[in-house]
């Protein structure tokens, strides 16, 4: 049986295109992206089956040309982000479920899944404009920050949760990790910000209150995430991340 053809693209970020599938979905990796990160995900999306949380379920990877591909179930629905929009009303609802979806997350032991903190190790390494002297010092301080061994999503965001606030679907599951949910948090916390300081705030006033681990707690990774956030060169938030490291670091 021939394969389907990609149809009406639903999606787009910086490393995928999203495209209907028949009833399923087509992720589509765009050129130049590893094929080694099509295969990561959908054995992310395989692991995690096996956990109460929802995700698409991965149904097999192909390509399409020289791009590779995760054939996946359908997240329906608008993503937390265009359904809140500029409505402040919605924020505390919205927030609120995203921070249930993510403890939800955190609950699950993810001993198949890759640690956080070698991740986090390599991204600062990588992430030059730091200069030796604050990449020891956040190495420092990473070697001293707990490992942890929940599972992490790495993405989350609302623009990657789907759907209605009791009934929504989590997607981008490429960064997921096993790691402590604190470090977790505050990359939400840190990706937020970048786009909606309000979302980040609430966001971090939620996570504490459903959570009991108190802001400290939290932003006590910001620097190194910030840090790490530096490799993804994303250039509109250099200066920013820059600003939290030497505001942050000790």
């Amino acid at each position: 049986m021939s394969e389907l053809e990609p149809g009406r693209l639903i999606g787009s970020g910086k490393e995928a295109e999203v495209f209907e599938y028949g009833r399923e979905v087509l992720k589509l990796y765009r050129l130049g992206i590893a094929k080694r990160s099509a295969f990561r995900e959908a054995a992310i999306l395989a692991i995690i089956e096996a956990f109460d949380v929802p995700a698409p379920r991965t149904l097999g990877v192909r390509t399409v040309g020289e791009r590779w591909g995760v054939i996946m179930t359908r997240a329906d629905g608008p993503s937390f982000a265009e359904a809140m929009g500029g409505r402040t009303e919605a924020l505390p609802v919205y927030m609120k479920a995203m921070v249930r979806l993510q403890l939800a997350i955190h609950r699950h032991e993810a001993v198949l899944l890759p640690d956080l903190k070698p991740r986090l190790m390599d991204r600062i390494r990588r992430a030059t404009i730091l200069g030796a002297a604050r990449q020891g010092r956040l190495l420092d301080r990473l070697a001293d920050m707990p490992a942890g061994d929940r599972l992490c999503h790495g993405d989350f965001h609302p623009f990657n949760v789907m759907g209605e606030p009791d009934n929504a679907c989590i997607v981008d599951w490429l960064d997921a990790t096993r790691g402590e949910p604190a470090a977790d948090a505050c990359r939400s916390y840190l990706l937020m910000r970048g786009v909606e300081p309000t979302w980040a705030s609430a966001y971090l006033d939620a996570y504490a209150t459903e959570s009991g681990l108190s802001p400290n707690d939290i932003l006590g990774w910001l620097p190194i995430l910030a840090a790490a956030r530096l490799a993804e060169n994303v250039p509109s938030e250099t200066e920013t991340l820059m600003a939290t490291v030497d505001a942050t670091s000790v």
